[in-house]
C-alpha cells in the first residue's frame, strides 16, 4: 500500500533517492542529474515566491517516494479567472507502475486544483507508449492538441 502526499520540504532527500532510483530503472528516460546542484536548487523553491502557484505531490510506500507529480496553476490575463493549471511532470517507479499510483497521483492534484478554483488541468503527452497509454485511459480527458517547446535566450 502507499499514501500520497503533498511534496514538502523535508522530503527533498527521499525525492532525490527517487529521482536516483528512476534513473536506475530507465536510464535514458531523464535528462538532468539529481546532484547535489539540484538539491540546492529544490530547497530554495520552497523558499522562492516563484513557485507559490507550484503544486506538488508525492506517493511514499514504507517511507520512500515511488511516485511524483508536480504542476502549476496559470495566471494569464487571457483567463483572468485563473481557471487553469499545468501538469508538468508525473513519474513513478517502472518497478511500482501499474498499482494505480499516478491516477492516485492525479486524483490528488485534481483535488488540490479544483480547491484552487482551476477546473481545467493542461499537460503535454510524452511520446512513449507506456504514457500514451496512460493519458489516453484519464477520465475526463480529451486529447487535443500537440505540445512545442520554444526556449527563451
Amino acid at each position: 500500500m502507499f499514501e500520497i502526499k503533498k511534496f514538502e520540504k523535508e522530503d527533498i532527500r527521499k525525492v532525490i533517492a527517487f529521482e536516483q532510483e528512476l534513473r536506475k530503472q530507465e536510464p535514458d528516460t531523464y535528462y538532468w542529474e539529481p546532484d547535489e546542484t539540484y538539491a540546492r536548487q529544490l530547497e530554495q523553491s520552497f523558499d522562492d515566491p516563484r513557485f507559490n502557484t507550484a503544486l506538488s505531490f508525492i506517493a511514499l510506500k514504507d517511507d520512500c517516494v515511488i511516485g511524483r507529480i508536480d504542476a502549476s496553476l496559470i495566471a494569464s490575463r487571457s483567463d483572468a479567472s485563473c481557471f487553469s493549471a499545468y501538469l508538468d511532470w508525473i513519474s513513478v517507479l517502472k518497478s511500482e507502475r501499474h498499482h494505480q499510483v499516478a491516477q492516485a497521483l492525479l486524483r490528488a492534484l485534481k483535488a488540490e486544483c479544483r480547491a484552487r478554483g482551476a477546473g481545467l488541468l493542461i499537460a503535454l503527452m510524452a511520446n512513449n507508449e507506456e504514457a500514451q497509454r496512460f493519458y489516453r485511459n484519464v477520465e475526463d480527458a480529451s486529447i487535443h492538441d500537440t505540445g512545442i517547446w520554444i526556449d527563451i535566450k
